[in-house]
């Protein structure tokens, strides 16, 4: 029989990067009563992880609830960028309708795009949200009109072109219905919600069925499962069995069982049809996994997550300064961190490699890549990593080669620029019309080894005015070949420390990365040659002592401020025979042959084809 919860509804948010998607969170948090009046709490308190307060972005999604009229609502926050695409896919398992937030002036994005298919694609009612209505240069009627072509384009049916939408500010606390109505609170949202998303069915006698989408950390209870009940009832106590993604199954017991209050999971005896919830006790069980009744083991399918597109190869420290900076440094303490990140990260793979200190990391973007880099460093982690390279398919005994949809916003005096650059990237123009306030805006289809290294000259040659997206689009048949960096790497010729007068005579040569003082080793690279090929430098040449000079003829040795790469800058400079090596201190870019005799040998051999 079919049971109806009228008193819960599951939602999830989903939006382009910085459309304001946690800081509405928050707001519905404070007036739905969860906090007490005199609680000190943080902006965006969502965003728990200290990289995505530091970038403004959400990585990993996260479930919190609020109750509106005796009504509970929860709430699934959701990444915005394409490279988390495998959370957005799963977490969406676990509602029935959802809040797309959208920028009242930037209008729908590609990251709009990908998460609202995948919306689409399972059925769920969708909500519109314009959002930052308060900006003065917003233009909310236009962007109303974006969302629907994007709709039809996306082949939306009927039903869900007859979306509701809502106007707010997410910062300000409030939403209506009409443009020009009362800005008071966020009443109409809640209100919307609970009379649009529909309420959760299923039948709640049938034995129990809890599908796992997501998987979090206690220090206390180990391994917490995250999911959806989608029949039946659960209790804390009760035995279960786990249909194992290989088709076993396993007895457990459900030790504790939680709900969300709030941003806090409150231990609760049982839950039934419809209740998001947490299970702990279950070691071992991972994403994908349905969690059932003794005597039904009855798995439910599970969304498929978009294969990899990147790959890189991450290797123990080799360099002349391994061990100096990081506490995990061996090739274990990496395997096991690797491995660990696969329990939760669905859209990554890990593969061993005929060396024991390398393991090839595959991921959906570099962007991907670059966050789990970034969090093994800050956890004390040091390790080398190489070049990002696409990840090929073999579809009818021909090559396919994953394509990116790359959406530009960019004054109109930058566009020969960037399209002669694209156009050598084998980018293809699907798309060009005026956007706003002189912007106008490119889109383009683009092979997903084109984009790499491409970002940072973006911003060089629009000078930091262009806005670049861009989502996975397809796997199509190779473009061809694509021209790698114009420039070659200045190289360190010796191990010692960077002084003035040896950076004064590498700077005419090129573009410095580092400053005088700093460490340097043989084979390290210190700067951009102004040419296509490699050059060594003496950064750490002194002058001659016995040269007179007049008194203070060092001081005049000006040096120009150095290019100081970020992570993900490095991983867009270097080349097939250049590395990064990550430690929780620095990040530093070196030739694979260190050894500058033996780098030349290496050379002409490969020139000669042998």
């Amino acid at each position: 029989m079919k049971n109806i919860r009228q008193d819960i509804r599951n939602i999830a948010i989903i939006a382009h990067v910085d459309h304001g998607k946690t800081t509405l969170v928050d707001g519905m948090l404070r007036q739905s009563g969860i906090f007490r009046e005199n609680e000190q709490v943080q902006e965006r308190v969502m965003d728990s992880n200290d990289l995505e307060r530091e970038r403004g972005i959400t990585i990993l999604s996260k479930n919190t609830a609020v109750n509106y009229d005796g009504i509970k609502i929860n709430i699934v926050d959701t990444p915005g960028h394409a490279d988390f695409g495998g959370e957005v896919e799963r977490v969406l398992k676990m509602v029935d309708g959802v809040l797309l937030l959208v920028d009242a002036f930037e209008g729908p994005m590609p990251q709009t795009r990908f998460v609202l298919k995948k919306a689409l694609e399972l059925d769920l009612k969708p909500i519109v949200v314009v959002n930052k209505i308060d900006r003065p240069e917003a233009r909310p009627d236009e962007v109303v009109d974006d969302v629907l072509e994007l709709f039809i384009e996306l082949g939306a049916d009927d039903d869900q072109l007859e979306f509701p939408v809502i106007y707010a500010s997410s910062r300000e606390g409030f939403a209506v219905c009409d443009l020009y109505g009362e800005r008071v609170d966020l009443k109409p949202l809640f209100e919307t919600i609970i009379e649009k998303v529909p309420s959760p069915e299923g039948d709640e006698e049938q034995p129990l069925q809890l599908l796992v989408s997501n998987i979090d950390y206690d220090e206390y209870v180990g391994r917490i499962a995250i999911g959806r009940i989608e029949r039946g009832k659960i209790k804390s106590g009760q035995q279960a069995i786990i249909c194992r993604k290989d088709g076993s199954l396993q007895n457990i017991k459900i030790v504790k069982l939680y709900k969300f209050e709030g941003l806090k999971r409150a231990e609760a005896s049982d839950a039934k049809l419809g209740d998001i919830v947490s299970v702990s006790g279950v070691g071992d069980i991972t994403i994908g996994e349905t969690i059932c009744d003794v005597g039904t083991p009855e798995p439910l399918p599970f969304v498929d997550i978009d294969e990899p597109t990147i790959s890189m190869n991450f290797i123990v420290n080799n360099s002349p300064f391994a061990g100096r900076e990081g506490s995990f440094v061996t090739s274990r303490h990496l395997r096991d961190r690797l491995f660990k990140e696969l329990e939760t990260n669905v859209s990554l793979r890990v593969e061993e490699t005929d060396a024991a200190d390398s393991f090839k990391v595959s991921g959906r973007g570099e962007l991907h890549l670059s966050i789990l880099i970034e969090t093994m460093r800050r956890q004390g982690y040091e390790f080398q990593v190489s070049k990002p390279t696409v990840i090929m398919k073999i579809v009818d005994g021909e090559e396919h080669e994953p394509v990116e949809y790359l959406t530009i916003d960019v004054p109109e005096e930058f566009m020969g620029v960037v399209m002669e650059k694209l156009g050598t990237r084998k980018a293809e123009m699907v798309n060009m019309h005026s956007a706003n306030q002189g912007y106008m805006r490119l889109e383009f289809k683009i092979p997903a080894r084109g984009l790499i290294g491409y970002r940072s000259e973006f911003l060089t040659d629009t000078k930091g005015n262009g806005i670049m997206n861009h989502v996975f689009d397809s796997f199509e048949s190779y473009k061809g070949e694509i021209s790698s960096r114009q420039r070659g790497s200045m190289i360190a010729w010796e191990q010692g420390e960077a002084v003035t007068y040896g950076l004064y005579n590498a700077q005419e040569r090129g573009t410095l990365f580092i400053d005088a003082g700093v460490k340097v080793y043989e084979g390290m690279i210190v700067g951009e040659n102004a040419r296509s090929e490699d050059i060594v430098v003496n950064v750490c040449k002194k002058k001659h002592v016995t040269n007179m000079r007049a008194s203070g003829s060092d001081e005049a040795l000006r040096l120009t401020t150095p290019t100081i790469l970020s992570l993900e800058q490095a991983l867009e400079f270097i080349t097939d025979d250049e590395l990064v090596e990550i430690t929780p201190k620095s990040i530093r870019l070196r030739k694979k042959i260190l050894d500058t005799e033996m780098r030349a040998k290496q050379g002409s051999k490969a020139k000669k084809g042998l």
